[in-house]
């Protein structure tokens, strides 16, 4: 094979793995077997692990026209299009993002569809627009194959895809009569208008200049909607309204929620509400087809609120028209809102919010809000997971017995909304939107193939990668933050995490029998009550005989299953950074587990404190400095953009990566060798992820090595099959997921890894 276009490393460092490999044989060793030739081939599909929702879905739109085509959008994981022949969702902006803050665009916060052309999809992404002031711009990405590929551009204003009231109304608007007009309601900065279909943006002056700084959740302006039935017609709407949240209304001197211009939005009058409602959020406000509006109000903004909340309709006459009440609560809120038909057999579905009431989840009225009936609570359930933060209702505008609502969870929906006892499941098949904090692959033969460490999901034993997991320590609202297993005895797991449910408490659990029974252990380390994030480590060395390191934190090990903890000697950290928490990332060895190794990054990259590398020969008890070439010369990084794995074939086989670098080591982190040619580039990190996973048969070295980084310039994952002599892309542009905290490489199946991508759960390569 011509090995001519390969990447191919320095012959100096080729020469020193064959040195330091420990009787494995490399390309260009004398006196060696023949070798593979370089390594080639890639991924070639991705397949989401089950676990089914998990996570906020934040809208469900369906296309204005054709209504067999929707979509889903999240608070932190992309956005979904429905798949009707096989009754999945099929991820559409898994190939968004691979640089630095890429992944914080995986917040959608509004979609809106061309109701003209149903190929065409409009979507604003961008985490928070509290995080700083002035808060980081949005993008909007524009499709014209309905999400295969996209093209994006930077907007001039923030976008809150994961701030409170993310599940509102959709805050972009087309004009249906001239797709080429767009409107923004955005929650710093007013109104914003596009004529050129979202690639420039201009601030609707006339309504307001006003900017919201922050200072905690901003709402500001919330929906703009076209009054018109027609679409098509070349022409723009003359007729717009436009609502607006109380704490924009407060700053910008506007003295209503609700807005009219009757000029195309060249001027703006307001429109009083009813009295009851005055300073109210309005989350979400529906036309009809007959031109009437119905609006949702509710006292109090952002998911979960309580009440008092109500429902009007509104229009009729001039000026808009009359208000008629339809529905009131003082107890729970009033978030989602949908309605099918039109005049007096209109049928509404209303989401309530809050915990008040129980006997109260979906309202139902079949006579335009005359009368209501609760259509969920109670109600026949395939799982129990369709409870809080109903703040998104869609009834399907083909089918009126058809009704769907998102919750923290994901979505449920029922086929049956007019009988008397409605059976909802959830709609999630191949939605994915767990976030793994931590994830660690179990030895080949083992009981289960790896263990996941998720936020708000917790930790769980996966073992077939086709359905939900169920063996884990705690089955209710928790989170894991890391783990580890005996290597020669896989059925002893130690797992810590966060007991969300009963206040939030830190918790570390063990299992002996392959995680069918779980024990919580006695006591916690120094540190450990108060070690909440994944920024922490556990190493297993044998059967009741671990280390853990937590956040911030000198790390401790247990020779009792947790019933006393003692101080290791590896430092104490001279300094911390709040909310930017560093801690040890320790790994036993899987051949001698009586080596145990210790990674310090530094913490973070402005630091000024060089990564370090330390060894214990007595099983994690005492440490010391490893290393003279390159130990102690590696970047200052955050947890997040290093890594350290061990090769279980091999004793003292360790690889790390410090952000810009990959290293090895051969002999327990004595000698080090920079392997490949990682390095930061083009704004994106050099090497940050380094995996091993089962080699390829008659590979010259005995695992297959995993990196994601930016090799020669380019940024992706790369494997190598010969020990890091040569290396090929194993993603693709259309697999980047926005970057992956977590990657790990499988025992069983040469060619399979996981990685987490930004809340899209655990997605493995075949």
């Amino acid at each position: 094979m011509n090995r001519t276009h390969k990447l191919i490393i320095p012959a100096l460092v080729a020469g020193l793995l064959a040195g330091c490999s420990g009787g494995s044989t490399t390309p260009g060793a004398a006196g060696t077997s023949p070798v593979m030739a370089a390594t080639v081939g890639s991924a070639t599909t991705w397949t989401s692990a089950k676990w089914g929702g998990g996570g906020y879905v934040t809208g469900v739109i369906y296309h204005p026209v054709n209504s067999s085509l929707l979509y889903a959008r999240t608070d932190v994981g992309g956005a979904y299009r429905w798949n009707t022949a096989n009754s999945t969702w099929t991820p559409i902006t898994d190939g968004l993002g691979f640089g630095p803050n890429e992944g914080r665009f995986h917040g959608v916060e509004s979609l809106a569809l061309d109701p003209n052309n149903d190929q065409l999809v409009y979507m604003v992404t961008g985490d928070s627009a509290t995080s700083a002031d002035p808060a980081p711009k949005g993008r909007i990405y524009i499709s014209s194959d309905r999400g295969t590929t996209w093209t994006h551009y930077d907007l001039p204003f923030a976008v809150g895809g994961n701030d409170d009231g993310r599940a509102y109304g959709e805050r972009l608007s087309i004009d249906p009569q001239l797709p080429s007009i767009m409107y923004y309601a955005t929650r710093q900065d007013g109104l914003w208008k596009s004529t050129d279909s979202g690639h420039t943006w201009a601030q609707v002056t006339s309504f307001s200049s006003i900017r919201l700084t922050t200072g905690g959740q901003v709402y500001g302006t919330q929906q703009v909607l076209f009054d018109t039935p027609n679409r098509g017609t070349g022409t723009q709407t003359w007729v717009l309204w436009a609502t607006v949240n109380p704490d924009y209304a407060q700053r910008a001197g506007l003295t209503s929620a609700l807005y009219q211009s009757t000029n195309g939005g060249a001027t703006w009058t307001p429109v009083a509400v009813p009295s009851a409602v005055s300073g109210y959020y309005i989350p979400h406000v529906v036309r009809a087809a007959d031109g009437y509006f119905y609006m949702a109000f509710n006292q109090t903004g952002g998911q979960g609120r309580p009440g008092p909340g109500y429902v009007y309709k509104f229009g009729g006459g001039a000026n808009g028209g009359t208000w008629t009440q339809l529905l009131s609560t003082t107890s729970m809120g009033v978030g989602g809102l949908a309605i099918n038909g039109t005049g007096s057999t209109t049928r509404i579905a209303v989401g309530m919010t809050g915990w008040a009431d129980s006997s109260k989840q979906i309202q139902v009225s079949d006579n335009a809000g005359l009368t209501w009936h609760e259509v969920e609570a109670n109600m026949p359930h395939t799982s129990d997971d369709c409870k809080g933060w109903i703040e998104g209702v869609t009834i399907d505008p083909a089918n009126r017995d058809h009704i769907m609502h998102i919750h923290g969870g994901g979505i449920c929906e029922t086929t049956n909304a007019s009988s008397a006892t409605p059976t909802w499941s959830p709609k999630v098949n191949n939605l994915e939107e767990t976030a793994t904090l931590a994830a660690v692959a179990a030895p080949a033969g083992a009981s289960y193939k790896l263990i996941n460490s998720a936020g708000d999901i917790g930790t769980w034993l996966v073992s077939d990668l086709t359905t939900r997991p169920t063996k884990g320590p705690l089955n209710s609202w928790s989170s894991g933050n890391a783990a580890d297993m005996a290597w020669a005895d896989s059925t002893y797991i130690a797992a810590t995490g966060v007991d969300n449910v009963n206040g939030h408490v830190v918790k570390a659990f063990w299992s002996g029998d392959a995680g069918n029974t779980w024990s919580q252990f006695a006591s916690l380390p120094t540190g450990g009550s108060a070690s909440s994030s994944q920024v922490q480590s556990v190493a297993v060395t044998s059967r009741n005989n671990l280390v853990w390191a937590p956040q911030d934190s000198v790390p401790s090990y247990t020779t009792n299953n947790g019933a006393s903890w003692t101080s290791t000697n590896l430092p104490a950290f001279t300094a911390t950074w709040n909310g930017y928490f560093r801690a040890y990332r320790l790994a036993a060895d899987r051949v001698n587990p009586s080596k145990v190794y210790a990674f310090d990054s530094g913490g973070a990259s402005w630091s000024g404190q060089p990564g370090k590398v330390y060894i214990s020969y007595d099983g994690g008890h005492s440490f010391g400095l490893s290393g003279m070439w390159g130990a102690q010369n590696m970047a200052p990084n955050g947890w997040g953009d290093t890594s350290m794995v061990v090769n279980p074939n091999a004793e003292g086989d360790i690889w790390v990566t410090d952000g810009n670098s990959l290293y090895h080591s051969t002999n327990s982190g004595w000698n080090w060798v920079q392997v490949g040619s990682f390095a930061s580039a083009n704004g994106t990190m050099g090497a940050t992820k380094v995996a091993l996973g089962k080699a390829q048969a008659g590979s010259s070295y005995s695992a297959a090595i995993y990196v994601e980084g930016t090799l020669n310039g380019q940024w992706g994952i790369f494997h190598s099959d010969d020990g890091g002599a040569t290396w090929s892309r194993w993603n693709d542009d259309t697999h980047q997921f926005g970057g992956n905290a977590v990657m790990v490489g499988d025992w069983n199946n040469y060619g399979r890894i996981y990685v987490n991508g930004v809340a899209r759960g655990l997605i493995y390569s075949n």
